[in-house]
């Protein structure tokens, strides 16, 4: 059996995967818009839109959020910047 992942919040960022918003034309030089990062240890934060309480009646069969998760929307465009940059 697999063992269970668990995000190590001590992990810092290391690089952004793709282009930033304003790259991609999808912010007014705003700090907070959406953004895709690769931590240290290699595991990735998406920084999007929460909307967890607007999609959790609507998950497909199989699927759930756990409490201490949030279902986050970034734009199209930012993870296909980021693709590139996955391996």
């Amino acid at each position: 059996m697999a063992q269970r992942w668990e995000a190590d919040r001590e992990a810092g960022f290391g690089r952004r995967l793709g282009k930033s918003a304003a790259e991609l034309g999808l912010s007014d030089n705003n700090p907070s818009c959406p953004d895709v990062w690769e931590l240290d240890n290699g595991d990735v934060v998406v920084i999007g839109r929460d909307l967890t309480e607007h999609y959790t009646a609507r998950l497909p069969d199989g699927v759930s959020v756990g409490s201490d998760e949030r279902l986050v929307v970034i734009p199209r465009a930012t993870i296909l910047a980021a693709k590139d940059d996955l391996v």
